[in-house]
């Protein structure tokens, strides 16, 4: 591996940009009949993951090349998991290998530019928000590859007996509320730098196609008898060498990257396999624990609800999505009992409800709230604060529980704003996200379930409604592990994420992360409320069990801890804060806003002046409409 880094020396001239250079507004569109697909820099994405336990270890490949007859800069706005702790970084010309640095955000961008000015071959990485990226690559010369590798570690989500493994394949079109300048705008091609947004994502119109396409690859170890696995995404073909193996991979039909890739499996037992993992490095010891909610909880009587559903109306959730968020109201709606209120909310460019205050859960009403869905279609932006603001601001009956459920794809840009409403208005309510879409917005869907105490579901186009529904709804319904303590027996911890320890709902654990000293075998006694009484159990965990060590733990411990400092920023932003997850990102060479990944090549500087930037356009999610989206 090689690390460069570029100083521009005093008196360089600075290269200027040739006239006859590609642009976006030459790319040409297919046409009924045409085979050819519009050529671009972007040719394929290879993904690589390798599951133990409850991490995966994932390396993205993105293969760049050079169709035109000039140098070009190529700009790729992609999505990763919201939860990916990005660790490493590779720039592959040829043979040779370039590891990447990582730096200050700011600082990097300058070494970048000047690299490009000088007429190296450098690439930029930065993160635009938890769950999306840009990728730069400067000074591609004509007919020229360059691949760029992309290393995380992310923690699976794990909920009744089953793992569940995504990776996002596209950006969704966000709606950026007026007077917003910090969004991700979306465009179409050849319209950039028409949004007013910093990052923008041109979208292909319906019927064309880009030469892109995308390769995945799942191994799973289980490390014991998996009893299913599926993936209703995507087309897959799975192998199961031995019974706690599976290799799957998606099939050669299904690799146009327009969708999320859900991968589910579900493994022998009903307990996790390993609920601590560990890993000691030159930083020190760190712990991945999950927490697995008692099963007692399902049989506690449940106290009523006051069950305010917020649905989202607007342009991007029409057709599908709309209908199938709908259907998610209707069957919770007919699960209500006489002693539950509720309210309806829509939420797009403007809100409107059922009626002032909620009412009570009888047949008369239901019906009512029932010819009320029926009115609703997709139309208009995605004001969600509008909707924040209806679902929070009434008075609270002290004799319910207020769980308020959004029911949204989540394409805003304003995420930061949503989540410092819901900080400032959540009192005693919990909040319940469901994600319906084929490429949900899951860092703000998650956020939400998080700051609201809450859980989170998703829905895909190719799934079923009714048992994600009931799951969900039954979260809500039965009694959570509240107020949590944990006594952490032998362990001496430190640094614990995230610092309250979340509500623990029926078949939804929940990921701790830490700093430890100690060894040897030892009890942990977790204790909290559940209806009128209190509950506590225990969880053995053995501290030198060698095969409960993964390398990925202290990188995803470092990404809670940049979560949680992200958190508080919504709250009271501040220099201090922004330094404080600077440092943490650069010690632990874990990617956050205020960092990013560079690599220069200067050993050899291509010929001509400076490169036309090409932006990379990306399909349309499955399900939304173009028309209806993009600016």
């Amino acid at each position: 591996d090689e690390v460069w880094v570029i100083e521009k020396k005093p008196g360089q001239p600075k290269r200027g940009r040739e006239d006859r250079t590609p642009t976006q507004g030459e790319l040409r569109a297919i046409l009924p009949g045409e085979q050819e697909p519009i050529p671009l820099p972007l040719k394929h994405t290879d993904v690589k993951a390798k599951i133990s336990a409850f991490i995966a270890t994932v390396t993205v490949t993105q293969k760049y090349e050079n169709p035109y007859a000039q140098k070009i800069e190529a700009v790729y706005v992609f999505p990763l998991p919201h939860n990916a702790a990005v660790t490493d970084f590779l720039m592959v010309i040829g043979e040779r290998r370039i590891r990447g640095m990582i730096r200050e955000r700011e600082e990097a961008r300058r070494i970048y530019e000047q690299a490009k000015r000088a007429g190296y071959v450098a690439s930029l990485l930065t993160q635009e928000r938890p769950n999306i990226f840009t990728q730069r690559v400067a000074n591609i010369e004509p007919k020229k590859a360059i691949d760029i590798q992309i290393t995380y570690f992310n923690a699976l989500r794990y909920e009744n007996g089953e793992y569940e493994f995504v990776f996002p394949m596209v950006v969704g079109p966000r709606f950026n509320p007026a007077g917003h300048t910090k969004g991700i705008g979306a465009v179409a091609i050849g319209k950039y730098k028409t949004s007013g947004q910093p990052v923008e994502v041109g979208y292909l119109k319906p019927g064309e196609r880009s030469g892109h396409d995308i390769a995945v690859s799942v191994e799973v170890d289980a490390g014991v008898p998996i009893e299913a696995v599926r993936c209703r995404s995507h087309v897959v073909d799975v192998k199961r060498p031995e019974p706690h193996l599976a290799v799957v991979t998606l099939s050669t039909n299904d690799t146009i990257p327009n969708k999320d890739f859900v991968l589910r499996f579900r493994v022998a037992g009903k307990q996790l396999k390993t609920a601590l993992l560990t890993h000691t490095g030159k930083h020190g010891r760190h712990f991945a624990l999950v927490l697995q909610p008692p099963v007692e909880l399902n049989y506690l009587k449940r106290m009523p609800r006051e069950m305010v559903f917020v649905l989202d109306c607007s342009g991007s959730m029409r057709g599908w999505p709309i209908e199938r968020a709908k259907a998610t109201v209707r069957r919770c709606l007919q699960r209500l009992d006489s002693n539950d209120t509720f309210q309806l909310i829509r939420f797009s460019s403007s809100t409107s409800q059922l009626g002032p205050a909620p009412v009570p859960a009888t047949p008369r009403n239901i019906r009512r709230a029932l010819s009320y869905l029926d009115t609703l279609n997709g139309s208009g932006g995605t004001r969600m604060i509008k909707g924040i603001e209806a679902a929070l601001d009434f008075p609270h009956d002290d004799n319910r529980l207020r769980i308020v459920s959004f029911l949204t794809d989540g394409y805003i840009g304003n995420e930061a704003q949503i989540f410092a409403a819901v900080h400032r208005k959540l009192g005693a309510a919990r909040i319940f996200s469901f994600g319906v879409g084929s490429s949900t917005n899951r860092h703000l869907l998650a956020g939400l379930a998080r700051i609201g105490r809450g859980a989170v579901a998703f829905v895909g186009p190719g799934e079923g409604t009714s048992d994600v529904v009931d799951l969900w709804y039954e979260r809500a319904a039965h009694p959570a592990l509240t107020d949590v303590e944990i006594d952490w027996g032998g362990m001496q911890v430190k640094d614990v994420y995230p610092r309250r320890i979340p509500d623990l709902f029926a078949g939804a654990p929940v990921l701790i992360t830490g700093e430890f000293v100690g060894d040897g075998k030892t009890t942990v006694r977790i204790k909290g409320r559940a209806g009128t009484g209190t509950v506590e159990y225990k969880l053995v965990v053995d501290l030198d069990d060698e095969s409960a060590a993964h390398p990925g733990i202290t990188s995803i411990w470092a990404r809670q801890r940049l979560l949680e400092l992200a958190d508080l920023a919504t709250r009271r932003p501040s220099d201090e804060l922004r330094g404080e997850m600077t440092q943490v990102s650069l010690t632990y060479r874990v990617q956050c806003a205020y960092t990013a990944f560079l690599a220069v090549d200067a050993l050899k500087r291509t010929s001509g002046s400076e490169g036309t930037t090409v932006a990379v356009p990306v399909p349309m999610p499955v399900g939304v409409k173009y028309e209806t989206t993009v600016q």
